[in-house]
């Protein structure tokens, strides 16, 4: 197995961004011995890192064995539920503490995520970028931190809402709105837009996930 080296990175990191990037998905079993390999560490550090992911609840136990855990419908309301506040306040603070800077940023952003339409894949990565702008634009470091740790629990939805049809071309309309009211210092507005794209995207994702029920 290729080993995959970036000693800027602990174990943790590694594990994380492999979940978040659909290399380990819900139901993929973890193996010490593996990991260890794959990454190029000792299985120390990844014993460790897998103990702090089951903390965390991104991983659950299957026997003796270790899994990337899973959403369910509940569960994905409830996360979604917390997003939407979560967000729609960071949006807020970034209407009113952003600087010129981040919001250009944001803007340019935008605009290069048209060239992906077509890799929902690497459309879904540019939208994390996205709204992780928008948390630092808030400069505020309790909310980034609350987000972060949402964010991290998305990462266990096997499917990006991005991948249904039409919705790219959406999600950046709904950006585009998003960053315009964050540039009017309009906090009402952007809080507004931000809280009715997640909900959007929430409903995209329940049909989704219902059209791959019924599919099996």
């Amino acid at each position: 197995m290729t080993q995959v080296r970036s000693p800027q990175k602990d174990a943790y990191t590694m594990i994380l961004e492999a979940i978040d990037g659909g290399v380990y998905r819900p139901g993929d079993r973890l193996v010490e011995s593996e990991l260890a390999d794959r990454f190029g560490v000792s299985r120390t550090p990844i014993r460790e890192a897998l103990q702090r992911l089951e903390t965390q609840s991104l991983l659950t136990r299957d026997g003796r064995s270790l899994i990337v855990a899973s959403l369910d419908h509940n569960q994905m309301a409830e996360l979604y539920a917390v997003r939407t506040e979560l967000e729609g306040l960071a949006a807020r603070l970034a209407a009113r503490h952003a600087t010129e800077e981040e919001v250009q940023v944001l803007r340019d952003m935008v605009e290069e995520d048209r060239a992906l339409l077509d890799d929902p894949g690497a459309l879904a990565r540019a939208n994390r970028r996205f709204h992780k702008m928008i948390h630092l634009a808030s400069h505020n470091r309790f909310l980034v931190q609350q987000l972060d740790l949402v964010h991290r629990s998305m990462a266990l939805m096997a499917t990006t809402s991005l991948a249904a049809q039409g919705r790219g071309d959406d999600a950046l309309a709904e950006h585009l709105a998003i960053v315009n009211a964050i540039a009017r210092r309009d906090e009402d507005a952007a809080y507004t837009a931000l809280r009715d794209h997640i909900s959007v995207a929430f409903v995209t994702r329940l049909k989704l996930d219902s059209k791959e029920r019924h599919e099996f």
